[in-house]
């Protein structure tokens, strides 16, 4: 039988594409090595598992090692891919008991993810003080904000899982307030998780509002309902360093210190990219590696998907790094097609990506950085409207703010954002296909969206922001 299809990394894209390639070339041999043990999981739950409202960590699981072996999927963990020679067509291979071994291969999958950032603050060896961004600080997280009476190790369900940490942080005393370091999409979530939780919380965030991705119209909003629900939101305020010698006490700010028990640092992803160190593959934004239409990159038979990857962005069309979860989902299937004989585009990315935090809820996509506009050759011009969620007689009914970005020259629509308490997050979703389509405004004014008091006023939300920004850019 020929080379294998080789995939590295056994979460989103890399299971996708190996699922995909079984199914259309049943006759071909397709291998996974994954250097840990946890494997297909879903890493955008994981804060709702610390928040409890997800009772079992297995609840994230997607597939197990079963699954996949019923696949006919060659899974192989505790295998981690350290070189690729693109030469010979081979990858050199570090097992957990320190062995090494070659594997040959036709084609090449590079699903490697990406890895948290902590920018000055190291975490390690100090008690009480994490990153999120895998299944094992989640499940030590959990551990560590319990009661040690009243800890429930049946949480921590999966046989993967780094027993000794959890073990380990169960048993330290519960903390009472704790430190969320960067205001971004994992920011927001674990503090809600963490408040959730009975712990006083306090985010800080270096620039002048939380969620800078979505615009100041939504981290206004956001840092509103935060604060509602008591937590403390702290912008312009960059963490100097986290204080404690075994077990965190405070973060400093400015020279002084904020005590806490428990920080939690969200400031950033990179991509896993190291085992392409020497081969001369092409990077593009953010390290990621630089990939075409189908995913493939500028080395002989090697594809690249997921959080290390490129993907062309809808509105640019230039390669572009936005790490997120169906963006890898759908470029390891794409590939998986196209390495088995079906050539399938990976497809764009617009950025589209939603995030609550507790009754306020908030979506968007495409560029919303007049900067960032300008940089790409468009003359932005925005505009920010607040209307009602549905008929304003019927129960339920509340404000919705929608901010939209379009090119004065042509019209089209560039970006935009939905923030509100009802159903407003999923209305970015209309957005998100008006970009792909390259709708202008006054196209996006003329959709025929749903109407009924229960769902939408006459007027939805977004016609409302498309009739006023089709306004201003025809005068």
């Amino acid at each position: 039988m020929s080379d294998p299809f080789v995939v590295v990394g056994a979460d989103a894209a890399g299971l996708s594409a190996a699922s995909k390639f079984r199914r259309e070339a049943p006759d071909r041999d397709v291998v996974v090595f994954e250097k840990g043990r946890w494997i297909s999981y879903a890493y955008c739950g994981m804060p709702y598992f610390i928040a409890g409202y997800v009772d079992r960590l297995s609840a994230l699981l997607s597939l197990s090692p079963g699954d996949v072996d019923d696949r006919g999927i060659d899974l192989r963990r505790g295998r981690e891919v350290v070189a690729v020679d693109p030469d010979r067509h081979t990858v050199a291979v570090e097992t957990d008991d320190g062995d090494a071994l070659e594997r040959s291969y036709d084609d090449l999958l590079v699903a490697t993810g990406a890895r948290a950032t902590t920018g000055p603050f190291d975490v390690r060896g100090l008690d009480g003080a994490f990153t999120l961004h895998d299944m094992d600080a989640a499940a030590a997280i959990d551990a560590h904000i319990a009661d040690p009476d009243e800890y429930d190790p049946d949480r921590a369900d999966v046989s993967a899982v780094d027993r000794e940490r959890v073990e380990r942080n169960a048993a330290l005393p519960a903390p009472e307030t704790a430190a969320v370091v960067g205001g971004g999409y994992v920011g927001v979530e674990v503090a809600e998780a963490l408040s959730e939780r009975g712990l006083d919380v306090h985010v800080f965030q270096r620039s002048s509002h939380l969620l800078p991705p979505f615009g100041d119209p939504v981290g206004e909003r956001v840092e509103a309902a935060l604060e509602a629900a008591g937590v403390a939101v702290h912008t312009d305020t960059p963490v100097e360093a986290l204080v404690g010698d075994d077990r965190i006490e405070a973060v400093e700010i400015d020279g002084e210190r904020v005590s806490v028990d428990m920080a939690v640092v969200g400031v950033g992803i990179r991509p896993n990219v190291e085992l392409l160190a020497g081969t001369g593959v092409d990077r593009g934004a953010g390290g990621a590696v630089r990939v075409d239409d189908h995913g493939r990159t500028s080395l002989p038979d090697v594809y690249a998907a997921g959080d290390c990857a490129t993907a062309r962005h809808a509105v640019t069309g230039e390669p572009d790094w936005v790490p997120l979860g169906l963006t890898a989902n759908r470029a390891g299937r794409a590939i998986g097609a196209t390495v088995a004989g079906d050539p399938t585009p990976v497809g764009d990315t617009a950025g589209t990506a939603v995030v609550k935090a507790f009754d306020a809820e908030a979506g968007r996509v495409g560029i919303l950085d007049a900067d960032a506009a300008r940089a790409a050759g468009f003359d932005p011009v925005s505009e920010t409207v607040t209307a009602g969620s549905r008929s304003g007689y019927y129960p339920g009914a509340a404000a919705t703010d929608v901010t939209l970005v379009a090119d004065r020259d042509t019209g089209r629509l560039l970006g935009g954002s939905v923030v509100g308490t009802d159903r407003a997050a999923i209305r970015v979703d209309t957005l998100a296909t008006a970009i792909e389509a390259e709708m202008t405004v006054a196209e996006i004014e003329r959709l025929d969206l749903a109407y009924a008091p229960p769902f939408s006023p006459v007027w939805d939300p977004v016609l409302v922001a498309a009739k006023v920004l089709n306004g201003s850019i025809a005068n």
